[in-house]
Parts: structure tokens; C-alpha cells; sequence
């Protein structure tokens, strides 16, 4: 399309003038660019031919969106709330007020995306303002009212450096002040920050890519009708629906207790395409009629006095890894839940009500469902409930995620075995105790808090002991039966977390060396966990809420390492766990010494060194070795074990050479992030592969609220380590490195001998990929791709707002 009034050596000319800013801008990037005439730019972008017909969204569009856009504009974290995974994020718009902000004093206005609002004008009426042109006059207007244009085409007049590293003009903290201009503060915004334009701090979109987008944007950014699921899919819902909607109160409170976990999931029914993704939500309108979802802030709380049903609602965004916990629905898994909640013979006389002390406790809410169903159902499904607090809706987290090790083992009691927890009457005595912390809109002091938690938890612990007293003493062999296999088919019986700052993951398998840290959980825990950090949590909070929850969840950390400490024996309980909380605050330590009688309750013998930890570590390797070696396939593929799994030469060479990597520890390890993605390329009919290299940060004590470094073990020089998987492992990669398998053994010679700061650039000289890597982009879709070819239905796009700038 021709722009009105001027004739093709006009806009000749113009092109050259526009190629010449170009070159002058990417030579003189210490010095600040010259503004460009806005005209200039317009009419250099409407040359560019706009197609008669809509440009496809679909098929078009959403590719380059999720690829170079969606990968820092995709969840709760998204700089100004601009979610741009969905046509309905891109007509909502931005927000100049952030989501994660940790001293908030007052609760704000929840604004999930498809909930909170449900047209444009209500996000308008919100606080959103338009990032495309709203009006759709002429392919002129749609681009100069267009924010997303202008940030695009910023971009393209201004390009960062493309070597080294980026300059500190670039604000990369995570905490970092927005600026989040509307269409009229974006001139002001151009000339104070001309570098910023989008993608920020990465390299600019390829012209194809770049021309696409402004021809789609020029016609007014048409959005075509979204699929609403596959046709597999409909009959499956209505039997769904039939089943969560039954009419008996066994049939309602079981599917109260199934909502109120599995709310944040993305379900995927039986047979349907491996990307096809739903919700299970509560709406005003039965089932066959339009779906009203209720938009309460969390799943407990009451969805009003009207009539409500549990729909299954098709979920269309794009998928980003950090958000993406996904669980399956099957015709075995309507069985399973039949078996575990329908069959047995209990009484549910009356429904339980919504009100806050009931509904915040699951304890009380669902007393009337055996416990042990309660129990097994998280235990089939262990690692997505686990995953749930590590991802979940929340997307990332320090303030909770701070409380946990860097990585650690979690197992869990054997439902047949250890049966103290799931009796009723023991439970419901403890339902008090066992409560969740109420939400504040009023903070208190944080030592205030402690001593409410820790009353109630000591009160809990105390009860307990005396159970504890009576199970006796067993040989080491046998007190392994204590622990749950997940009868030999199950991986979830054997878990590693991996915490990376203020986000973490959990992978199948009891991995890496020997860890500092373990937990075992039971019931009780796991389901506190949940309602505690899931179900309970509320990310539009304020801080008094995010401080009930983070030293709520330090006790629920010590419950689980205690019961793994308990199969230890009593002559070194006391120091390992003294050991994990060196240099704690004076004012809170005796929070951590009590109550302390179980340290002297022997409950098993057999050991025959002076390291049982240990030792202990190898019993238990032992005991989960088929839950482990299972998990290894769901690692690598999702699920089952890889095809093509016989070694070629050139795998066994790489994964000989990566071995050697793994044994790296130590204080030097500081130079190197937390989780960086390796390609080794084949070549001469060797596969690619890939990597994970993860870093493992060694505190004195996890109980520091905001100051993560501060609790950082420097005088533990063999503290750090790291843990090396043959897969992509973790949400937010902070580094990729690719290296010709040719070149293998020096990369990891060359790796291993990095001692400071300064071996570790001279080693991204050569190997990495930094963000004004031309190749970055490549690079990224790359390691996407292969996430998303060996876990089809598991993967979802990496995020970048943690990507080095090293």
C-alpha cells in the first residue's frame, strides 16, 4: 500500500534516509541517538504491502507473538501486565500497576486475565490502557495510535549493541521500575529511553518477522475466531460435567475437594491433540447452557448464595513452562476417582459451609472423606501437587520460594504403613491446629507471627510425639517399608526439587549427588502445602498476607525434614539439623529447638557408620530404584521411556564429558547462573542434544524473608554444586551455551577449570550466547523446539526476564 500523496521516489528517498539512521545509530552506541522524525518512520513502515484479506492470527501471527514477545509478556510477571499469549491480552492492554510488589499494604484489585473483566471497556474501567489502536480508521492511524507498533519500530530505528554486553542504561532487575507509556506518553517515553523499544534488552525481530507483524497491525490487528476445542473433546466434557455435578452430598463434596485442587490445572482430556488445554471452573449456568464463570479470589471462598455448577472450560492462551502444571482426565481417571470417593462407606449428613474457618481448612471442610482417599489421591499425582507451589498460578515467588534449599529430595510415608495421620479421630482433634493462617489486611510484626504459627504448630507437633512414641523401633530394611514406592509403578513416590531463586521446578527421581536437605510427607503436610501456597495464596495480596504465608511455610518445611530426620538416629539428629540453621536469628531460634522430645525417640537401628545420613541416602536410593527409573523416561519424553533410548557414540562422549562437569563444587561456582541450557551440535549423523546445567547455592539457613544473599555460606567452600541433566529442566533459563560435539571434551575441560569471574567471560567468549548475540533467537527457538518434541504435552514456552546479561 502506497501512502497518500507522495509518489515512489519520495518514498525512495525516504528508505535511504531511514537505512542511513540505521548504520549511523549501530556506530555511535555509546552516545545518545538523535530523535527521528515520526513522519519518516510511518511512512517507511506503509510502504511495506498490506494484503487485501486479514493477515491469519493463527497461523501468522501467534507464532511470532509467543516466540518474541509471549516469552516475558506471559503470566502474572509480565512487565505492565501486558499478557500478550492471547488475542484477549492484546485488546486488554497494560497496566501501569505492578502484580509481585512485597510491601503492598492493602490487597489490590485482583486483574486476571478471562476472569476479573470480561470486555475491553471493563479493563478500561480497570486502569488498562490500549497497546493497538482501538478505533481501526486507516492502516496509518492503527499504527501511530498503536503502542505495540511504536515500541516495535523504536526497536527498529534504535538497536542495541550487537557484542558484548548490554550497557547499564538496561534496567534487567527483576524488581525494576515500569515506565508503561500510553500512546500519549509515548514521544516522552522515545526520547528518554530510546533503546528500549521491544523486544527489550534482545536482538531485533527478523524482517520477515518484523514486516508481518506491522502489516497485521496496519489492517487494524484482526483477530479471526479462536478454536474452542477439538470434537473428541465434547462428549468427554458433558461426561465430566454429568460426573462433577451429581447430585448426592458424597457426589458434591467430592467435587468441591476435586475443584479446589485442580482449579489452576491445564487438563487435557483423554485422545485429544497434545496442546489442547482446559480449566475446571465454577459457573453460574448449568452445563449445556454459555458459561458464567464465578470470579472469586481463591477456590474456597463462598461462589454465593445462587446455584453454581463445576464446568469444563477450553483453555486457548499460549503455554508458557512457568505456568504450566498440567493433569490429565481419562475414563481410568474417572474410575480412580470413583474407587477413591464414591465407593468407600462414609456419611455426608450436611454439606460443609464457605465460611472462612471452615473454608480455609481443609480438615474441616472435607472431614467426612476418608482421609486415606483424600491421601492417595495427592499421592498419584504427587509431583503436579508439588509442582503446583513451585508454578502454579503464581508464576514465581521469592517470598515463599526462599524458605526451601536450592535442591532436595522429597518422598513420602506409605498410606499402609504409617496410618497415625490418616485416622479421623485423630485428625479432627487436630483440625485446629492444623488450620491455615486467616488472610490480614492489617501487617504485624513479624515476630507476632511467628508466635501464633508456632503455637499452633507446637500444639500439633506435641500430639503427635505421642504417637510417635508408640511405633516402636525397627531395623533400617524394615523401617524403609515406612517410606511409600508408589508400588513399584509410580514415579511421583520419588521427587527432586530444584529451587533457582524465586522460582523452581520438580523433576521424577531422587537426582544429582546426595543432597543437605530431605523431606518425607504425609498427609497433613502435603495438604497444607497445597492450601497454603496454591489454593490459599493470593499474589494480589499485601504484605501482611505474604508474611503469614512465607513463616507458615517455614514450619511445614521443618515438619518434612523432621520426619525424614526421625529414621535417623537419635546421636545425630540433633547436630545434622542444627546444621541446616547455623547463624539464625537469636529472637526466633527457639521457634526451631521446639518442641525437641522426638530427638530422643529412637525408632530405628542398624546403622554401621559414623555418617547415617548417608548411609540413609543409599537405603532409600535402593528402596525408590523402580519409582526412579521410571521417572527418568518422564523426565526426558513425559512419559515412557525415549525413543530411540541405545546410546550412539557421540551421546556416550558428551555425557562423559558433562559428567565430568557435575563433579564442579565450591565457592568459584558463584561466577556461573543458576540454570544454563547446553547445545551440542552432532554433526556427521550425531543427534543433537541438550542440557541442563543447574546450579546449586549453599545457605547457613533458609529462614531469611527478602535477604537471600545474606544467608549465602561463604565460608562453605565445598557448599555449591552442581547438578548436570541430559534434559531442559526449569521455567527460566539465565544462559544458553552451544558447543560442536567436535569440541566437547575442551568445553568441558575448559568449564571445569573456571575458578573466578574472569575465566567465566573468557569461557562465554567462546561458547555463549549473550543477548546481543545475533544467533539468540535461533538459539531460544531451539531449545523450545526441543522441549516441545520431547514433551509434547508437558512443555510450554521458556521465559527470558531472567536471562544473564553476561
Amino acid at each position: 500500500m502506497r501512502a497518500p500523496g507522495l509518489n515512489v521516489g519520495t518514498h525512495l528517498l525516504r528508505m535511504v534516509m531511514v537505512v542511513l539512521s540505521l548504520l549511523v545509530t549501530s556506530c555511535s552506541l555509546e552516545q545518545k541517538p538523535e530523535p527521528v522524525r515520526e513522519q519518516t518512520v510511518l511512512d517507511y513502515d506503509l510502504l511495506l504491502p498490506i494484503p487485501a484479506q486479514p493477515i491469519s492470527y493463527q497461523s501468522q501471527v501467534r507464532p511470532i507473538l509467543e516466540r518474541r514477545c509471549v516469552v516475558c509478556h506471559g503470566c502474572y510477571d509480565a512487565p505492565c501486565q501486558l499478557k500478550l499469549s492471547s488475542p484477549e491480552g492484546l485488546q486488554r492492554g497494560a497496566s501501569k500497576q505492578k502484580v509481585y510488589d512485597g510491601k503492598r499494604i492493602l490487597a489490590m484489585e485482583p486483574t486476571r486475565l478471562f476472569i476479573d473483566a470480561r470486555s475491553t471497556e471493563e479493563w478500561r474501567e480497570k486502569g488498562f490502557h490500549p497497546v493497538v489502536n482501538e478505533a481501526q480508521v486507516d492502516p496509518e492511524s492503527n499504527l501511530l495510535d498503536s503502542v505495540l507498533y511504536r515500541m516495535l519500530r523504536l526497536k527498529q530505528l534504535h538497536p542495541q549493541p550487537p557484542v558484548g554486553m548490554l550497557p547499564d542504561s538496561f534496567d534487567l532487575d527483576l524488581e525494576r521500575r515500569q515506565s508503561c507509556p500510553s500512546a500519549a506518553e509515548f514521544d516522552t517515553f522515545a526520547k528518554r529511553h530510546p533503546l528500549w523499544g521491544m523486544p527489550y534488552a534482545l536482538p531485533n525481530l527478523k524482517d520477515a518477522e518484523y514486516a508481518t507483524l506491522v502489516q497485521w497491525l496496519a489492517q487494524g490487528a484482526p483477530v479471526q475466531p479462536q478454536p474452542v476445542g477439538s470434537e473428541r473433546a465434547g462428549n468427554q466434557i458433558e461426561r465430566w460435567e454429568r460426573f462433577l455435578n451429581g447430585a448426592s452430598n458424597r457426589q458434591r463434596l467430592m467435587a468441591r475437594y476435586l475443584y479446589e485442587h485442580l482449579f489452576h490445572a491445564h487438563l487435557h482430556l483423554q485422545g485429544t491433540p497434545a496442546r489442547e488445554f482446559y480449566r475446571l471452573v465454577r459457573s453460574r449456568t448449568a452445563p449445556g447452557q454459555p458459561l458464567d464463570e464465578i470470579a472469586a479470589p481463591r477456590p474456597f471462598d463462598d461462589p454465593g448464595a445462587d446455584p453454581f455448577y463445576y464446568r469444563i472450560l477450553p483453555y486457548h492462551p499460549g503455554i508458557v513452562a512457568k505456568d504450566h502444571v498440567v493433569y490429565p482426565l481419562s475414563d481410568a481417571r474417572m474410575a480412580r476417582f470413583k474407587k477413591l470417593f464414591l465407593e468407600p462407606e462414609y456419611e455426608v449428613a450436611s454439606l460443609p459451609s464457605y465460611a472462612p474457618e471452615i473454608a480455609t481448612n481443609p480438615f474441616k471442610s472435607f472431614a467426612a472423606i476418608p482421609a486415606r482417599s483424600r491421601y492417595l489421591f495427592l499421592l498419584d499425582d504427587a509431583r503436579f501437587f508439588i509442582e503446583g507451589f513451585t508454578k502454579g498460578p503464581v508464576c514465581r515467588g521469592q517470598v515463599a520460594l526462599n524458605v526451601i534449599e536450592d535442591r532436595f529430595w522429597v518422598m513420602f510415608l506409605d498410606p499402609d504403613k504409617y496410618t497415625t495421620s490418616l485416622d479421623s479421630e485423630f485428625l479432627d482433634g487436630m483440625s485446629d491446629y492444623l488450620r491455615m493462617p486467616m488472610r490480614r489486611q492489617k501487617p504485624i510484626g513479624l515476630r507476632a507471627i511467628w508466635t501464633e504459627h508456632w503455637r499452633r504448630q507446637r500444639g500439633y507437633m506435641e500430639a503427635r510425639q505421642e504417637k510417635f512414641e508408640k511405633v516402636g523401633v525397627h531395623d533400617l530394611d524394615t523401617a524403609m517399608d515406612y517410606i511409600w514406592d508408589g508400588e513399584g509403578t509410580n514415579p511421583n513416590a520419588a521427587l527432586t526439587v530444584f529451587r533457582h531463586f524465586d522460582s523452581a521446578s520438580v523433576a521424577f527421581g531422587l537426582l544429582g549427588d546426595d543432597p543437605e536437605t530431605a523431606w518425607v510427607m504425609d498427609y497433613p503436610l502435603l495438604e497444607r502445602v497445597h492450601y497454603l501456597l496454591v489454593a490459599g495464596f493470593d499474589v494480589f495480596g499485601n504484605v501482611g498476607h505474604q508474611l503469614n504465608t512465607r513463616v507458615f511455610m517455614d514450619f511445614l518445611r521443618m515438619e518434612g525434614e523432621n520426619h525424614f530426620l526421625a529414621f535417623l538416629p537419635t546421636s545425630h539428629r540433633k547436630a545434622i539439623r542444627d546444621s541446616w540453621y547455623t547463624g539464625i536469628r537469636s529472637d526466633l531460634l527457639q521457634y526451631f529447638k521446639q518442641p525437641g522430645a522426638w530427638l530422643e525417640v529412637e525408632s530405628v537401628r542398624g546403622y554401621r557408620s559414623d555418617d547415617p545420613q548417608h548411609e540413609l541416602y543409599g537405603w532409600l536410593k535402593e528402596h525408590l530404584a523402580s519409582a526412579r527409573g521410571r521417572g527418568r523416561g518422564h523426565n526426558r519424553c513425559g512419559s515412557g521411556p525415549c525413543s530411540g533410548e541405545r546410546l550412539s557414540a557421540g551421546t556416550k562422549r558428551a555425557n562423559e564429558a558433562m559428567a565430568r562437569i557435575a563433579k564442579m563444587s565450591g565457592s568459584h561456582l558463584r561466577a556461573f547462573p543458576d540454570v544454563s541450557f547446553v547445545r551440542i551440535r552432532g554433526g556427521e549423523g550425531e543427534p543433537d542434544l541438550a542440557y541442563s546445567l543447574i546450579r546449586n547455592k549453599a545457605y547457613k539457613n533458609v529462614t531469611s524473608l527478602l535477604d537471600d544473599a545474606s544467608q549465602r555460606d561463604a565460608g562453605d567452600l565445598h557448599g555449591d554444586t552442581l547438578t548436570v541433566l541430559d534434559w531442559l529442566e526449569g521455567a527460566y533459563p539465565n544462559f544458553f551455551f552451544v558447543v560442536d560435539l567436535a569440541d566437547i571434551d575442551t568445553f568441558a575441560d575448559r568449564y571445569a577449570s573456571i575458578r573466578n569471574r574472569d575465566d567465566y567471560e573468557r569461557f562465554v567468549g567462546l561458547y555463549g550466547v549473550r543477548r546481543t548475540n545475533q544467533r539468540f533467537w535461533d538459539t531460544a527457538d531451539w531449545f523450545n523446539d526441543r522441549y516441545a518434541r520431547e514433551k509434547p504435552r508437558l512443555s510450554g514456552l521458556f521465559d527470558l526476564n531472567r536471562y544473564r546479561n553476561r
